[in-house]
């Protein structure tokens, strides 16, 4: 069965227990000190302002991901996670195609993201799908790589 990606509210159950999940797996991951988890405003994370979706696999929530405008044509990739139950089946992948195309659609000319060199996986999903690395954008202390994709 192939994975879905729709529209959430980000303050929603599904939402929350999605984001509690990958807050939990980045502490376990991080390397570069302590992990200080630095959730999104669920305002900033809804159009027309970002957006917040979710893949599901067999009527399971699976997977999310979420949008932040930095300005009217330049958008943050935020909180990209795959459970454990959507992995290995492309669901990252539809993930970041599913928010470029909605950053498009709220008028963003490229998007930005930061990640940590240990997401392995993430690093590697973002150079294969167009992201070039680029110097610090954000003074995220979780981060030690950013990337930066024009769309269109």
């Amino acid at each position: 069965m192939a994975v879905t990606i729709a529209p959430e509210d980000p303050a929603s159950a599904v939402a929350r227990s999605l984001l509690d999940a990958y807050f939990s797996d980045r502490a376990i991951s991080f390397v570069g000190g302590v992990y200080k988890p630095k959730p999104a405003d669920p305002a900033t994370l809804r159009a027309p302002e970002g957006a917040f979706l979710v893949a599901w696999l067999e009527g399971e929530p699976v997977g999310c991901g979420a949008l932040r405008k930095l300005s009217p044509s330049r958008f943050e990739v935020k909180h990209l996670y795959v459970a454990p139950g959507g992995r290995g089946k492309g669901t990252g992948a539809a993930l970041l195609a599913a928010l470029e195309a909605r950053a498009a659609e709220l008028g963003a000319t490229e998007v930005v993201l930061d990640t940590n060199s240990a997401l392995e996986v993430a690093n590697r999903l973002y150079a294969t799908r167009g992201y070039a690395s680029v110097p610090p954008y954000n003074d995220n202390p979780n981060a030690t790589t950013w990337f930066r994709k024009p769309l269109g």
